[in-house]
């Protein structure tokens, strides 16, 4: 008999607020003192009705940094995502190409079959999560044995968050764009993260951007806004996006509260990222030392540090027990312990969870004699 006992998510913390070092994604940032006041000052209005004068000052704002027509605040990535995958989705009975460990396809995987019937033909890229446009060509060969075309978009992410943070090159996109040019196909880019790809490559983030058809991207996350996400693309696709936006209930009143943290955030989160960066290489560098083997301080390109604690002897969901028990928070993504640095994340921090590792280390050894 399966056990239906309900259980919480290896993520939820046992002891609010219990956490000296959250790493556990950069979404769990505060707003600082200068979102808290453009938030108290903010001048708002209806955003149901589009009267909303911050709301707009941001979309607005969004569209021009992205190369884009226009765009839509939402309040979350996953409803930016669902939106985007909807604009160009012809119906049930049709799939979207998406790399195998992509956020749509797996995190999102229900929230596209329920909303919208969408189901994905995935490729397995490599092992920062790449597919190769030769790998999305052979995955657009029409349906067998019916010989229909099936395919009604490409979906891709960058950075790819369960390959590690890993960045997508320019080229690897125009690689894609050009298959999808030749089989008539658009291009939606979960660009959740795009500013941390675009730090990390040294570019700006029209060079992806430009090849998407619609894009979507996070204040919440890197750029340290309590709240919401932008669709990009086409004006008349926005247009409908608005739409689906209060079809899947996203019909939010005075949203320049949260808009005005957005602004704040587009404009200054950008600049600090190296930082996030940098202190990810570090944590991964000191875990290095205390678990060899575990992982691989090279491959640490943005702010997302992955550890293989199998290779060292240790389940995974243990490990995250033991480093919440020390004051540190991490969660399981994809089989591996991930620890995410972000705009509250300090030097002092980083060895506070580089400690931790090391009484972990330190506790295991006793307990195997």
């Amino acid at each position: 008999m399966v056990d239906r006992t309900p259980r919480p998510p290896p993520y939820t913390c046992s002891i609010v607020h219990a956490y000296r070092v959250d790493l556990r994604s950069d979404t769990v940032t505060k707003p600082s003192a200068a979102m808290r006041k453009a938030m108290a000052e903010a001048e708002v209005g209806d955003d149901w009705f589009g009267d909303d004068p911050t709301v707009s000052r941001l979309q607005d704002r969004a569209a021009e940094v992205m190369g884009k027509e226009a765009a839509l605040y939402v309040p979350t990535g996953t409803m930016a995502n669902q939106i985007g995958l909807r604009l160009h989705f012809r119906g049930p009975g049709h799939l979207v190409v998406a790399e195998s460990r992509a956020h749509v396809a797996t995190t999102e995987v229900m929230s596209s079959a329920a909303l919208s019937g969408i189901a994905f033909r995935t490729v397995v890229g490599d092992a920062r999560g790449r597919m190769s446009a030769e790998q999305v060509a052979a995955a657009l060969l029409p349906d067998e044995p019916y010989d229909v075309e099936v395919i009604d978009l490409i979906a891709v992410e960058n950075t790819h968050g369960h390959a590690g943070g890993t960045v997508m090159s320019v080229e690897d996109l125009r690689a894609i764009r050009k298959v999808a040019g030749e089989a008539g196909l658009p291009i939606h880019l979960d660009g959740a993260r795009i500013f941390n790809a675009a730090v990390a490559a040294g570019c700006d983030v029209t060079e992806w951007t430009r090849e998407a058809d619609t894009m979507m991207f996070c204040v919440s996350k890197g750029l340290g806004a309590p709240i919401g996400s932008l669709v990009c693309g086409p004006a008349e696709l926005i247009r409908e996006a608005r739409r689906l936006k209060i079809l899947f209930g996203g019909a939010w009143r005075q949203a320049g509260i949260m808009a005005a943290a957005g602004l704040i955030a587009l404009e200054e989160g950008p600049k600090r990222l190296h930082e996030d960066h940098a202190r990810a290489r570090r944590l991964a560098e000191g875990i290095g030392e205390v678990f060899p083997g575990a992982i691989d301080s090279s491959a640490v390109e943005t702010n997302m540090v992955y550890v293989d604690t199998e290779a060292v002897g240790m389940r995974p969901l243990e490990a995250v027990r033991r480093l919440e028990e020390q004051g540190v928070g991490a969660t399981l993504v994809s089989g591996k312990v991930r620890m995410v640095t972000h705009v509250d994340i300090s030097d002092e921090d980083i060895e506070t969870a580089i400690a931790a590792w090391r009484e972990i280390s330190r506790v295991a050894r006793e307990e195997a004699g």
